[in-house]
């Protein structure tokens, strides 16, 4: 090799580490002289894979890093979905970086307008902007306030309470002076962090819109049933069913009381009347003789017909369940006494004594 050629290129080795401070920033402090001095160069000869974007006018999208995904891996699913140029370029901009042990796991918006280096730091912070929060069948509204200082949105439970009491966009759906009780359709949502009250509410509401569709709301007529009434029934269905493949069950019972008039004798009114006891929480169990006797419009052992609001947020089975019901002429059910969560049912009141427990 001619000895200018030798000269040139170890100039060029000690101003590289320089050239690329200049450009990406001091690198990690453990990479060492030789290494250092490696990926330096690396980096100014992939030139504008690192600083220039794929494409300035790109939207953001969201990108997803499971647990325990490698750096190497990141990189790769970074450039097959379209947000960098070059996987390998990204992977040596970490390591010189020390970002590569860094990466959070979560969801992240990107967008193909920022270069692969401004990528790289948005995926060091830990508090993705979004956020996945769940609502779980049965929960009634109180239920869903107390989760939300543990779920990541900036939503406190008082808000949330006095908002669903009135909401401050009512839909068709929701009988004026009603409150949100019961159309909270559970599942998983994946919201902005900064999501307001005002939008959590209508998100969720939207929900339900979306997924009561035309068809259930003609099933629901069919039952002779309001969406209001049919969502107050389900509520119950839901809360009394264990196990989910005995809702169609569990609602032909329900209706076949209300068609004769008998009292729907439902413990989770009680148990919704009762309210909240800090030993038992808001779901009181077992009840006693004197808790079905609680003076309230929802104890269903004392008054007829359904009780006047939704007792929790049924989910979509239990809806279904109360829209498409089984044909059946049981009048009663009870639980089996072999733990199971399933229910033994009845045609009459002698039938269902003797499915009484030993």
């Amino acid at each position: 090799m001619p000895v200018l050629l030798m000269v040139l290129l170890a100039i060029g080795a000690l101003l590289a580490p320089a050239l690329a401070a200049r450009t990406f920033g001091a690198p990690a402090a453990n990479l060492g002289a030789l290494k250092t001095t490696q990926y330096a160069i690396r980096l100014l000869w992939y030139d504008g894979l690192l600083t220039e974007p794929v494409d300035a006018a790109a939207a953001e999208r969201l990108f997803a890093i499971p647990p325990g995904t490698s750096a190497a891996e990141v990189a790769f699913r970074l450039e097959s979905q379209g947000f960098i140029r070059s996987a390998d370029a990204f992977s040596d901009y970490l390591v010189y970086a020390g970002l590569d042990t860094r990466l959070q796991s979560g969801e992240f918006t990107l967008s193909p307008a920022l270069s692969p280096a401004q990528i790289a730091q948005k995926l060091q912070d830990a508090t993705p902007e979004r956020v996945k929060y769940v609502i779980l069948p049965g929960w009634r509204l109180e239920e869903v306030a107390a989760s939300l200082p543990t779920s990541g949105l900036a939503i406190f439970p008082d808000e949330f309470l006095a908002l669903t009491a009135n909401p401050p966009a009512r839909p068709s759906f929701l009988p004026e002076n009603a409150s949100a009780e019961g159309f909270l359709l559970p599942g998983e949502y994946v919201l902005n962090r900064d999501t307001t009250g005002e939008q959590f509410l209508a998100e969720m509401l939207n929900q339900f819109d979306l997924a009561v569709g035309q068809e259930m709301r003609l099933a629901f007529d069919r039952q002779g049933l309001t969406v209001y009434q049919a969502v107050t029934l389900a509520s119950l269905v839901q809360r009394e069913a264990v196990q989910a493949e005995e809702q169609p069950l569990i609602a032909s019972v329900f209706l076949n009381r209300l068609a004769i008039g008998m009292k729907l004798d439902s413990d989770p009114t009680v148990q919704y009347a009762l309210g909240f006891d800090p030993q038992r929480g808001w779901w009181r169990v077992p009840l006693t003789l004197d808790d079905l006797k609680v003076n309230s419009p929802f104890n269903t052992y004392q008054n007829h017909g359904l009780p006047p609001a939704p007792i929790s947020s049924p989910g979509l089975n239990a809806l279904q369940a109360v829209a498409f019901p089984a044909q059946s002429d049981y009048f009663y059910f009870r639980a089996r006494c072999d733990g199971s969560g399933l229910h033994v049912f009845a045609k009459t009141f002698e039938e269902h004594l003797a499915n009484g427990c030993p």
